[in-house]
């Protein structure tokens, strides 16, 4: 054994003993969920309420600032897939490892994609900040909300490797069971966030790219705080330098399970874009409408994804253990939360969306496209539980194509072709239809996977690999 794997393998004895955030061997497996998932929660609906705040504000600049806005969240999305690619890659990687007991091969997983990120970051950053007003040409920005969209943009992409950083490391710390530290992270970057904005915006009169700075420097509070994390040794999973390691296969793991992942986010981006594209000939309050449309539909779907994150590392844990009866009771207690609040959401949302609408804006123009937008969106919210559990399944499993083939659809090759023809043919109903059928062709295709993987998982013999599994 060489000196660092040595060293790795004394901390790591020291580590089980003082650091175990929580035992995922629990035996208790809801409370286990629960501890884990409760933190994933605050944190991401943390992440949405920020998204919220900044609407609110910037509504206070008037219907062209709302609408710059919107128009940039496609860009942030895509941004975002590719950290979240990266994360669920390795936060797989990390759980399945951690459950065969594989410590150092974790903590090397971790390493690794750590390194990765950060050119990955400032590749992506320069390729975007010289092709910024193209991108935004492209998404039909008007010459009048252009500046305003340009002002946002750049100095977010500015801070994206920082961005990029921040989502990786919150991936590895939840993977190791450590889902306070991404919660108190992220109510950290919140509440600079939410006291600086009204200080950039209007203090300081910076308008939009007040908010986009206000963001930024959240960032850096949040990677400040992962850095002192790992500096300190206080994880399971030890992030050094030594540990990188670029060796195909293990990049290969890394890539090829979160692959997915990153591609769903692509595919959310240029869904976004061709929502905005198809809202943009029918004017300003249109994109508004829908920019606050898609902001509700993010708040609802934040919790879900937050429960799911969260749980994921008990599904790799018990994957990589090969029990796949404990994983089968997770899946299905899993399921139980998730469908319960989507169906409760997606009730909220219908039954209040005037009330909700007027709290982006004041426009009556803007509330009655918005209403009616809402409540398309979110008819068929309530099986969004579904497709977020068989995803987070497949993805702990290592099965990237299954995957692919289940988060692609509502966003992707469903989508698609129904947004290219509807609204030529019924205009912006056209585009309300598209969303409508897109959301429940998604959601039929989650719950039969979901219906097959528990099969398997019912007929695969205990403490060996499961013949329909593997990496792809």
């Amino acid at each position: 054994m060489n000196e660092p794997d040595a060293e790795v393998e004394s901390d790591r004895d020291a580590m089980l003993k003082k650091r175990q955030h929580i035992d995922l061997f629990d035996t208790n497996l809801s409370r286990l969920i629960l501890r884990l998932a409760i933190p994933s929660i605050v944190g991401l609906s943390i992440n949405a309420l920020q998204q919220v705040v900044n609407a609110i504000f910037v509504g206070a600049l008037g219907a062209q600032a709302i609408a710059a806005v919107s128009m940039a969240f496609p860009i942030v999305v895509l941004l975002t897939a590719v950290g979240h690619g990266l994360g669920v890659g390795t936060a797989s990687f990390i759980s399945r490892q951690l459950g065969a007991g594989e410590y150092l091969e974790a903590s090397r997983g971790a390493s690794t994609a750590l390194a990765l990120a950060a050119p990955i970051g400032v590749m992506l950053t320069i390729a975007l900040l010289l092709n910024l007003r193209g991108i935004f040409v492209t998404l039909g920005v008007t010459p009048t909300i252009m500046p305003m969209a340009l002002d946002y943009a750049a100095p977010l992409l500015f801070g994206y490797t920082l961005m990029l950083l921040n989502i990786v490391n919150g991936f590895i710390v939840r993977a190791e069971g450590n889902t306070r530290l991404s919660m108190w992270t992220m109510i950290t970057a919140f509440t600079l966030n939410a006291m600086l904005d009204p200080i950039f915006i209007f203090l300081l009169d910076l308008g939009v790219r007040g908010a986009a700075l206000a963001t930024l420097l959240s960032q850096i509070a949040a990677i400040c705080l992962y850095i002192a994390y790992f500096a300190k040794l206080r994880g399971i999973v030890l992030v050094r330098i030594f540990h990188i390691s670029l060796r195909a296969d293990r990049i290969k793991q890394l890539a090829l399970i979160g692959a997915p992942a990153t591609m769903t986010g692509i595919v959310s981006a240029v869904y976004l874009m061709l929502m905005y594209r198809a809202a943009a000939p029918f004017g300003g309050e249109s994109i508004a409408a829908v920019g606050i449309a898609m902001r509700l539909l993010t708040i609802g779907a934040l919790p879900i994804a937050g429960f799911c994150i969260g749980s994921h590392a008990v599904l790799g844990f018990s994957w990589g253990a090969r029990d796949f009866a404990r994983v089968l009771k997770a899946a299905k207690f899993m399921l139980s939360m998730t469908v319960a609040f989507s169906i409760a959401y997606s009730a909220a949302i219908v039954i209040f969306a005037r009330p909700l609408v007027r709290q982006f804006s004041d426009s009556d123009n803007i509330t009655e496209i918005a209403v009616s937008t809402c409540i398309v969106f979110h008819l068929f919210f309530w099986l969004f539980g579904i497709h977020s559990v068989v995803t987070t399944m497949l993805q702990s499993f290592g099965r990237a194509r299954l995957s692919a083939v289940v988060s692609l659809a509502r966003q992707g090759y469903i989508f698609t072709p129904a947004v290219l023809l509807f609204p030529a043919i019924w205009g912006f109903n056209g585009l309300l239809v598209s969303q409508a059928i897109a959301e429940l062709g998604a959601r039929m295709i989650a719950l039969f996977v979901m219906f097959h993987q528990f099969g398997e998982l019912r007929r695969a013999p205990p403490n060996e690999p499961c013949p329909q599994y593997g990496l792809l």
